[in-house]
């Protein structure tokens, strides 16, 4: 049986998730400001949760409809037979999104939704299940548009991005799926030289890692659909067997990392032990200034400081030019890619970007600049100067 999806991702990165589901053959690809609309069936909903690399999230459609008010909302929800899909025992939550909604209120709007899926499942079965805001046992989504509204299953439960691998993390990391597709924006491929000077968490080091390994990136996790009335058991552990079986055994993979915090080497290095992948990667407590680069010529991907993480301004406006001298002196034949909502890192590092493309990181407004180290021509100023 075929169904309408909507995987949700970060903005910015529509065009790669589009990319991921074709090679994952879903049907009918649509994407949107935020996401990417397909079709399929059940396995291919338990492939995209395991494989994507760049999803947020999975949603599965259960009913759609024009709306001008919030009772009309309660029909469009109370229509649905919503114990087809979970038991009276479950509880759930709704999270509601609106994008040019006429309502006044998206709470008075989630509460009608949720008392809709309780007064339907009261006629079907005589109760109502609990509500638990927290860790739900079912999410249900709705988007409210201008006119129309999308009701949804969530088949992903926690969001993707959380791999069920990174147990440590400093300040503000970088969210995986945010991390792989910079990766892949990057033209990285696995086998070619990555160095990550700035490594935080770890979280650049880990996703180049699973890449190059192959592993899934959801083969250690559990996911929403598993708790959904057509949970199909068998299916899903012969693609999880399949999937894991397709993993590489773990060996250096040519990918380093560095940072000048020595409490950010160790959590890093605990991340990866934890993933079992410390073999993949060489780590290094080490400024930017003095990292060597690792071979001729290679990719450097970066999240450096900025602003909201460290709050001194000033610090920066030091840091950037010295990190522009090292690459000018040491990186000529690399291509470098620096993630930052600080708009002024490729004028401060003397450096002029050969693509900015924008990002979104959570609420964040980034850039991800692309500075490709050619010897001696990089430099802002004139020759003469």
């Amino acid at each position: 049986m075929h169904y309408q999806f909507f995987a949700t991702c970060p903005r910015g990165l529509e065009s790669l998730l589009e990319d991921e589901l074709k090679s994952l053959h879903a049907r009918q690809i649509k994407p949107t400001d935020g996401g990417v609309g397909f079709a399929g069936d059940m396995l291919l909903c338990y492939r995209a949760n395991l494989e994507s690399r760049i999803a947020t999230r999975i949603l599965l459609q259960v009913g759609k409809g024009r709306y001008s008010n919030e009772d009309e909302l309660y029909q469009g929800a109370y229509k649905i037979d919503w114990a087809q899909w979970f038991e009276v025992e479950q509880d759930f939550m709704v999270k509601v999104t609106g994008v040019k909604c006429p309502l006044k209120s998206l709470e008075f709007a989630t509460l009608r939704i949720k008392d809709a899926i309780c007064d339907r499942f009261r006629e079907e079965v005589g109760s109502r299940p609990s509500i638990d805001t927290r860790e739900p046992e079912v999410r249900v989504h709705a988007y409210l548009g201008a006119e129309e509204y999308q009701l949804y299953v969530d088949t992903s439960g926690a969001a993707l991005y959380q791999r069920g691998l990174r147990r440590a993390s400093i300040e503000a990391p970088l969210r995986e799926n945010l991390a792989a597709g910079i990766l892949k924006l990057s033209g990285w491929q696995p086998g070619m030289p990555l160095l990550d000077p700035m490594c935080g968490s770890g979280t650049f080091l880990l996703e180049a890692a699973m890449m190059s390994l192959d592993i899934a990136p959801g083969s250690n996790r559990h996911f929403g659909f598993e708790r959904l009335k057509n949970f199909n058991t068998g299916a899903w552990q012969s693609l999880l067997k399949q999937v894991k079986n397709r993993a590489k055994p773990v060996s250096f993979q040519a990918i380093y990392g560095s940072d000048v915090d020595l409490r950010a080497v160790r959590v890093t290095r605990q991340n990866l032990q934890q993933a079992g992948l410390l073999d993949a990667v060489q780590i290094a407590h080490r400024d930017f200034t003095e990292v060597v680069p690792p071979a001729a010529e290679g990719v450097l991907v970066a999240n450096p400081p900025y602003g909201v993480r460290i709050g001194e301004d000033e610090d920066l406006a030091a840091l950037y030019p010295k990190m522009g001298e090292a690459l000018k002196k040491k990186f000529a034949g690399w291509n470098t890619y620096f993630l930052t909502n600080d708009m002024r890192l490729p004028k401060l590092m003397r450096l002029s970007p050969t693509k900015r493309t924008p990002l979104f990181n959570g609420p964040l407004e980034c850039r991800v600049f692309e500075i490709k180290m050619v010897a001696g021509s990089n430099r802002k100023e004139k020759p003469n100067e």
